[in-house]
């Protein structure tokens, strides 16, 4: 099946996503707790939007003890990232043991209703605490770290530049990358439907949208000071972009089970809160536990 036609851009879109933009690059560079406010508002947005979309399918989930467990969740890893919680690392093991906790009361919350929960509302719940707490966590983990040797071309250089606010600046341009790719290389070129989740989406657009991603990963590698930058930076860069994928066809998929256009009307011209950061959830989990784990190992030596 051809993918359904594309509408010009409208005027309204352009402004708010140009807007978006630009707040996202304040509260990145600020970071610290503005930027654990901003990550707070937004993935409380997402998921009042996420359990209108589960109501829609007639599942009751704990939406108010979801929504304070995920704020917790939130304010926990800050604090342990930022080393205010007395005894050092007992702050890392109360952030880690918020999410059982929650998952745990969740069920209880649930389990105390007049009409007893079911199995739809229990993973509605639970499902909405790991999409919209524990993977958009990672953005503050990640916007916090501090390691020299995750930027080496950035040490010395001193506030802002340092290697977190990098590192977030990186991911979110290789996923703006995968974006812009996707919709330029499947506008022009897209011949062939990706998937019948998404019509609009190519399978051309797709690959174009690896090869931005994978171009800019290449740039930021080799701007950041990593040994064998280029390689190291555009399998990352195709990484995200493929994570980033993901995440927009699983809203997709979430929208149309629901019977739903849009996830909401909050951002003119491009619906819900949830249809604009569907990419961006996936990725800081998979981009932190690289340069953490991964990247060390390769510039050993």
């Amino acid at each position: 099946m051809p993918p359904a036609p594309r509408t010009a851009t409208s005027l309204s879109r352009l402004l708010s996503g140009w807007l978006a933009g630009g707040f996202g690059l304040v509260v990145v560079g600020l970071g610290g707790w503005w930027f654990t406010v901003a990550v707070g508002v937004i993935v409380h947005l997402g998921l009042l939007e996420f359990f209108r979309m589960a109501q829609f399918k007639g599942i009751r989930p704990a939406t108010k003890t979801t929504l304070v467990a995920v704020q917790l969740l939130l304010v926990s890893t800050q604090v342990a990232a930022g080393s205010l919680w007395p005894g050092g690392g007992m702050a890392g093991d109360v952030a880690a043991a918020v999410l059982p906790a929650s998952g745990a009361v969740i069920c209880g919350w649930l389990l105390l209703q007049p009409v007893t929960g079911t199995i739809a509302d229990i993973a509605a719940s639970v499902f909405g605490l790991f999409y919209l707490g524990f993977l958009p966590s990672h953005w503050i983990k990640l916007r916090d770290l501090t390691d020299p040797a995750l930027a080496p071309a950035l040490d010395g250089l001193g506030w802002p530049w340092s290697p977190g606010m990098a590192l977030t600046l990186l991911a979110c341009l290789m996923i703006v990358a995968t974006d812009i790719g996707s919709y330029v290389i499947g506008r022009r070129l897209g011949r062939h439907a990706l998937s019948p989740i998404s019509p609009g989406k190519t399978v051309e657009g797709a690959l174009g949208g690896v090869l931005c991603a994978l171009l800019v990963g290449g740039v930021g590698g080799v701007l950041l000071g990593w040994r064998w930058g280029w390689l190291i930076g555009a399998v990352l860069g195709a990484v995200v972009s493929l994570f980033a994928l993901v995440g927009d066809l699983t809203e997709s998929m979430m929208k149309r089970d629901a019977g739903l256009k849009d996830s909401g009307d909050a951002i003119p011209g491009h619906g819900g809160i949830l249809d604009r950061i569907d990419s961006y959830l996936f990725v800081p989990a998979v981009v932190y536990s690289a340069v953490t784990l991964v990247l060390p190992l390769l510039q050993r030596g």
